[in-house]
């Protein structure tokens, strides 16, 4: 059991390092009332990730990851443009994550879940091999592991996101700083999953 265990931590690390900024920069502006949009949503896109990732590891795949996961880096870029227009029509009282969580998708946690699926390529390429290497017994023992995780994961996120020096730096630059990440991370989802040679292809 404890070689389960440090496995599923070691699995889930690998996979749940590349949220640590996206969470650390929806940390740094949350308000009253938010951070449970945060948890909320992170704990709904693993659940789903690692749903679909079980269903394909037992034969049923469904997936075709050029364009259902590639397609969801449009959204990272859809939001990150989204920030760094109306981020300039706003007042400077105005809050990322209230940008983040008006018009289509109005509860942030719809958007955090969003956010972390389209981040979510590498973790179906390791989930699934990992998954067909276990018993009916050591799969409740990773799902539990991976769910203890993720609240580390937005426990850790939260605390770097109060550093003063951190927090300071990303109130400082933001109208850059997160226009930039989420845009970078749509690009490289859509590049790593070959969504953009299959676009081009059909030009």
């Amino acid at each position: 059991m404890a070689a389960t265990i440090l496995t599923a931590i070691a699995v889930y690390i690998a996979t749940g390092i590349d949220y640590l900024i996206i969470l650390i920069l929806l940390f740094s502006q949350i308000k009253k009332g938010q951070m449970k949009h945060i948890w909320i949503g992170q704990y709904l896109g693993t659940v789903i990730i690692v749903s679909v990732s079980l269903l394909a590891a037992y034969g049923v795949n469904f997936i075709p990851q050029q364009w259902i996961v590639g397609l969801l880096g449009l959204l990272p870029i859809y939001l990150g443009v989204k920030v760094w227009i109306k981020g300039e029509e706003e007042e400077e009282e105005s809050n990322i994550l209230s940008l983040l969580s008006s018009d289509r998708f109005n509860q942030l946690y719809l958007t955090v879940t969003f956010i972390v699926l389209a981040s979510s390529a590498d973790d179906f390429s390791i989930y699934v091999p990992y998954f067909t290497t276990l018993n009916a017994i050591e799969i409740p023992i990773v799902m539990l592991v991976f769910f203890i995780m993720v609240g580390v994961l937005c426990y850790v996120s939260y605390r770097l996101a109060s550093v003063n020096y951190i927090s300071e730096k990303i109130e400082e630059y933001e109208r850059w700083i997160v226009p930039i990440v989420f845009i970078g991370l749509g690009l490289y989802i859509m590049y790593e999953n070959g969504t953009i040679n299959a676009l081009i292809s059909l030009l």
